[in-house]
């Protein structure tokens, strides 16, 4: 027999088990993005004709559950509709309307098209430096590959692709189907097509302060100065052995920064036992990088963009690396 308070239990439940969304919640303050997502509707309606539009703050909210848990559109409206978790943490009631795939997929379209994701991304940083997370201690740089599904393409067609070259072959419904801004690259032997998440941490807090989005291809190295956080309170910057470059070191001196970064052998030039140390010492505080990365895919599973373009590509992992630093935060503010 069903109770009145059946519904309240069952939450209870829930939050006895420990729901990290509950957390998320309270302790950010979502209506700081207002503002700057309501810029994406500011275009006036031509009639009051048809249903009223979700609010932003709502889909924003949608968008970062489904970068947390890795949701395509399809699974994220399924999930709102069965997971009581999900509609408290969206402020929705069994009866209330829920938005659909198409509607979740035109919203992170429009916040693509308005180009505001990084006004989103620093808002929410600026909110982490008020809290008391400034940026602390040092900063650590590295680069992730994403991939996207695999393009069958021919030589001939990858070969003009790179050239930036229209294929004349291909009608307008497959050009659609194509990502001519994605890169293959190799990693360890193996073969990687997609994109790069480059992104800087600082040493302190563990929390993402810079990202950018490139192809695959690009070196890690030639990101480095898009990356520096002239914030941080100390000047070391922390990476592997790929940054070590005179460009870069020379971008360093510059900008007031130290190199931390990690050597490597020369042909027939073998590292020294002091030179072995340092580099032991630097991976200690440099491998915190990697906690990130593995964070983001613990959380999400496997890094894999159903997505079309770099654009797209830039929104998508920008929000994952804002997943990741609200879920951050709710760890490091509730301890």
């Amino acid at each position: 027999m069903k109770g009145l308070f059946d519904l309240e239990f069952r939450m209870r439940k829930i939050d006895s088990n420990g729901d990290p969304l509950k957390r998320l919640n309270e302790l950010v303050d979502w209506e700081m993005f207002r503002p700057t997502l309501s810029k994406i509707r500011e275009k006036k309606r031509k009639s009051r004709a048809g249903r009223k539009s979700f609010d932003v703050v709502l889909m924003f909210k949608i968008l970062v559950l489904q970068s947390l848990y890795n949701l395509s559109d399809d699974a994220t409206e399924q999930q709102i509709l069965d997971r009581l978790s999900f509609m408290r943490f969206l402020g929705l009631s069994i009866g209330d309307r829920v938005p659909d795939a198409k509607t979740i997929w035109l919203f992170r379209e429009k916040l693509k098209e308005s180009g505001l994701f990084s006004e989103l991304f620093l808002e929410f940083d600026r909110f982490l430096r008020n809290n008391g997370f400034e940026a602390k201690k040092g900063q650590i740089v590295d680069a992730s590959i994403v991939s996207v599904p695999k393009q069958r393409n021919s030589r001939t067609e990858n070969e003009q692709i790179k050239a930036g070259k229209e294929i004349k072959d291909w009608s307008a419904n497959k050009r659609r189907q194509k990502d001519m801004d994605a890169r293959w690259t190799k990693k360890n032997g193996k073969s990687y097509f997609g994109y790069k998440n480059h992104v800087c941490i600082d040493n302190k807090y563990k929390l993402v302060r810079k990202f950018g989005v490139t192809h695959a291809a690009l070196h890690d190295s030639q990101y480095l100065e898009n990356l520096l956080d002239d914030n941080n309170t100390s000047s070391q910057v922390w990476a592997d052995s790929a940054y070590r470059s005179r460009a870069n070191f020379w971008i360093l001196a510059q900008r007031g920064f130290q190199e931390r970064f990690q050597r490597k052998s020369q042909c027939n030039q073998p590292l020294t036992k002091l030179e072995k140390q340092g580099n032991r010492t630097r991976s200690r505080i440099r491998c915190r990088v990697e906690h990130v990365f593995a964070a983001q895919l613990q959380k999400a599973g496997s890094l894999i963009l159903r997505s079309i373009g770099l654009a797209r590509a830039y929104v998508k992992i920008g929000l994952r690396n804002l997943a990741y630093n609200m879920d951050r935060y709710s760890l490091l503010a509730s301890n």
